[in-house]
């Protein structure tokens, strides 16, 4: 039984945290402007302490926080693969009351909770608003993969080291046939 003021707890330590990374060497930014070769996963507890990082340092507090909270949270990595950019985004889903719930803190335009009747409803519209948000028009759906329950990083990963921790062959994915 999750406790019912969860949603507050998560949201009273998120709520300090801002959009941006932190560097190999412990610079902080927040523009993108060398994120591939300079990028450095932080923990759950560098993050809190930093108080600044990109979705996929806030997940990892996410799940964190969720866990401590003994509520099942799943990870998600959604990546386009376009032979250039390849952007990305992670997100936590978890279920609630026989509802799916899309926790966002990170992409600020969708900051916030999101109930969807069930998964396949929350995938499509997380992935209907990462293409608008991405500029992303007449894709290669084969090309759009979204990895999920992927394991905790154990320790600072590189952006590219990022990438292939989530796409292990061992994680599952969907299908673009299911996102339909």
């Amino acid at each position: 039984m999750k406790s019912e003021n969860y949603k507050e707890k998560i949201d009273a330590v998120m709520q300090g945290i801002g959009y941006g990374w932190v560097d190999k060497d412990g610079n902080r930014h927040r523009k993108m402007e060398g994120f591939s070769d300079n990028y450095r996963l932080q923990l759950p507890g560098e993050l809190q302490a930093s108080k600044l990082g990109v979705c996929w340092d806030q997940v990892e507090l996410e799940r964190k926080l969720f866990a401590d909270l003994s509520i099942k949270a799943t990870p998600f990595f959604i990546v386009y693969y376009d032979g250039d950019k390849c952007p990305t985004h992670t997100f936590m889903l978890i279920e609630d009351k026989g509802k799916t719930i899309w926790y966002e803190h990170a992409w600020e335009k969708y900051a916030g909770w999101h109930e969807f009747d069930n998964l396949p409803e929350a995938i499509r519209a997380i992935r209907d608003h990462f293409l608008e948000q991405e500029h992303l028009v007449d894709i290669n759906p084969m090309n759009l993969v979204i990895y999920f329950n992927y394991p905790a990083p154990e320790k600072k990963l590189s952006c590219l080291e990022f990438y292939h921790h989530c796409e292990d062959k061992n994680n599952p994915r969907f299908r673009q046939d299911w996102l339909k």
